[in-house]
Order: structure tokens, then C-alpha cells, then sequence
């Protein structure tokens, strides 16, 4: 396997305790989290962006990709944090965000934060059949309109990478982890912010408000943002959300 330039995982230490694994989203590579692990450290706080399995090489690969995968890689990373740090963040984007409600169930996280994260996937019969029909059409395409739209920062846009189409194989990958996203999310107990942008074309705004009804944090919080599409920390409004986040880390962290 080869990596796509300048979306390797990153590794970038703080001068604190404190971690913050930064966790991409479908289809995505690490570069998505890279502008918002720089603003992490800078607070002093160590950031990690793994690369999620199958991710950041080639569309094809993501044929063998399932979902017990991407935890895994998640799993990796926290353990190469806590080598590092006392306390660890799980900050995850869109898919990101759901490995991260995920996984906080089971890992001795100190909080979680999600971006863009989807509560389900839309009705769709082919989707409990993807693993026949990707015989048949392994791609679809990501969205009928222009490239880029849906940005408000052109710049951002231009310097974003991920695969141009999704797996379908992958998508019923993703349906599964997000049916085990919510079977799990009553057990998430640690405290929670959750961000999405009324202007995101991908995820119905709805599904801030379904994961925090099932959210079993006592300590919980939603954030909107209005200037951004789906990638937030790639978008115009980032350094809104850079800020809330820094903020949460240090109200909720007990080593900060």
C-alpha cells in the first residue's frame, strides 16, 4: 500500500497530560483532523490522528474493510496515547464521531466530541443487501452536485482529500456501526459535546439531537454552527469549533 501524499497520520505532543485522538470520518484521511490538531497542541495538548483502516491509500481497499476495523484502529491509537497522556479526548468527524460514541462505551476516555456525525442512514433497502449488489456496482457516487459544493472556504475545499466515490460494500459497513453506535450510546457516560452545521448537505440536522436524547452523559452539550458544510474542521466557522473544544477539554479535563 502506498499513502496518499500528505494525508499520512500524524503525531504531534503536547506539553501536558492531556490527549486528543483525532479520528476522520468515511472515505476521509487523517489531513481532515491535521488543522485541528495543531490548534490542540498549541493549548498544550497532544494530538493523534490515526488513519482509520483501508483509508488514505486507494478506493479498492476498502472492498475488505468492516467496521470492527476502523474500532480497531481507533483502539490502536488510544493505546499509543495513553503512553503519552494521563487523560485522553475522543474527537471524531462523522463516522469519525460515531467510532468515537462508540468506543467511549469500552475506553477509559475523559470526554468525547463529534462533528457531522450521522444518527442513522437514510431508509434504503439496498442497504441490507450491499455486500450482494457491490458485486455488481462497487461505487456510487458521493453526492449529484458540483465538486465542492456545499464548502464555504474554497481554500479548505481545495486541500481536502478523500476518495472521490464511496464503497458500497463499505456503506453497509457503515450502516452496522452506526446500528452499534446507538445499541451502545446509553452506556457512554463521560462528558459530551456534540457540534453540526445547519448548512451540512450530508448528515440531516436531526441526528445532534437523536445521539444526544441517547446519550447516557450526565454532562452534555450541543453546539451548531451555521458557516460551514460537512468537513467542519476543514471549513470557514473551524476556528469556532477549535475554540468551543479547547474550552470543553480544559472545563472537563482533572489534570488541565
Amino acid at each position: 500500500m502506498t499513502l496518499i501524499h500528505t494525508a499520512e497520520p500524524f503525531l504531534l505532543p503536547g506539553t501536558s497530560r492531556i490527549g486528543c485522538l483525532l479520528i476522520h470520518g468515511f472515505t476521509g484521511t487523517p489531513k481532515e483532523m491535521r488543522w485541528m490538531g495543531e490548534f490542540l497542541q498549541a493549548q498544550g495538548f497532544s494530538a493523534l490522528g490515526p488513519r482509520l483502516f483501508a483509508h488514505a491509500t486507494r478506493p479498492e481497499d476498502m472492498f475488505r474493510a468492516r467496521y470492527a476495523d476502523w474500532m480497531a484502529s481507533v483502539e490502536d491509537g488510544f493505546s499509543l496515547l495513553q503512553g503519552l497522556t494521563d487523560e485522553i479526548y475522543l474527537i471524531g468527524l462523522s463516522m469519525g464521531g460515531a467510532l468515537a460514541l462508540t468506543c467511549a462505551a469500552e475506553l477509559p476516555a475523559r470526554g468525547v466530541i463529534t462533528m457531522s456525525t450521522p444518527a442513522s442512514l437514510p431508509g434504503d433497502w439496498r442497504l441490507n443487501h450491499t455486500a450482494l449488489l457491490s458485486r455488481f456496482q462497487p461505487f456510487l457516487p458521493k453526492s449529484k452536485e458540483a465538486p465542492g459544493a456545499g464548502w464555504f472556504d474554497p481554500a479548505g475545499w481545495q486541500e481536502h482529500i478523500s476518495y472521490p466515490q464511496n464503497p458500497v460494500r463499505a456503506i453497509g459497513e457503515l450502516k452496522s456501526l452506526l446500528k452499534e453506535m446507538n445499541t451502545r450510546l446509553p452506556q457512554v457516560k463521560q462528558p459530551a459535546l456534540l457540534v453540526h452545521s445547519r448548512n451540512d448537505r450530508y448528515v440531516p440536522q436531526d441526528s445532534m439531537e437523536r445521539l444526544y436524547a441517547r446519550l447516557g452523559s450526565a454532562q452534555k452539550s450541543m453546539l451548531w454552527v451555521e458557516n460551514s458544510g460537512h468537513v467542519i474542521p476543514r471549513d470557514a466557522e473551524r476556528q469556532t469549533v477549535f475554540r468551543a473544544a479547547a474550552e470543553f477539554i480544559r472545563q472537563t479535563a482533572a489534570t488541565f
